[in-house]
């Protein structure tokens, strides 16, 4: 069943058509529009292949490119000021990184949004990524976040306290931790 017709059941105790359902969902502006409804049934049938089990051989890359994507929006997003160089710096590192074009990076980070938005907490994506990701590709991870911490050319209180807590979650050891975040530092921060 689709997420939206689900939602609208849920909500109405079970309409008997999609139409209806959808209907009684818009003329009680419970949800907002069917368009909505839409981009849920996508983001849960996009979630729904990272949580499926997969060898090491055939995990998907998307798994890397949504976690990576939500951890460095939380980076972005834990200093108060949220500076269009820490959003261009995630732009690069997932262009970059995953060799993606600018309307699938566009795409990448808009879900990445939505779905750091919606997340309770970071223990959703570390689990997957400790699960699925070898050790050097966990500590790239930390890297990139450090380089997008380090893009607005200063480290707030904040944004080292997550830098530790994603690290610690990921089972970083310490002197990994250091050595990204050396390599993420910008020369003229030093």
């Amino acid at each position: 069943m689709e997420l939206g017709i689900y939602l609208c059941r849920k909500q109405y105790g079970g309409a008997p058509s999609t139409a209806t359902s959808c209907k009684m969902a818009r003329s009680r502006n419970d949800i907002a529009t069917i368009e909505q409804l839409a981009m849920l049934n996508k983001l849960n049938n996009f979630l729904s292949t990272l949580i499926a089990p997969a060898s090491a051989d055939s995990r998907p890359e998307h798994t890397l490119q949504l976690a990576t994507a939500v951890l460095l929006i939380e980076v972005m997003k834990s200093d108060a000021n949220m500076a269009d160089p820490e959003q261009a710096a995630i732009l690069k590192i997932l262009r970059e990184r995953f060799s993606l074009s600018d309307a699938e990076v566009a795409q990448l980070t808009e879900l990445g949004h939505r779905t750091a938005s919606s997340a309770n907490d970071f223990h959703q994506f570390t689990s997957l990524i400790n699960r699925e990701l070898d050790p050097s590709e966990k500590i790239r991870i930390i890297e990139y976040m450090w380089q997008v911490a380090y893009a607005d050319g200063t480290i707030s209180a904040h944004e080292n306290h997550l830098m530790r807590k994603i690290g610690d979650l990921l089972y970083i050891p310490h002197r990994d931790y250091i050595g990204a975040k050396m390599r993420a530092k910008p020369a003229e921060l030093d």
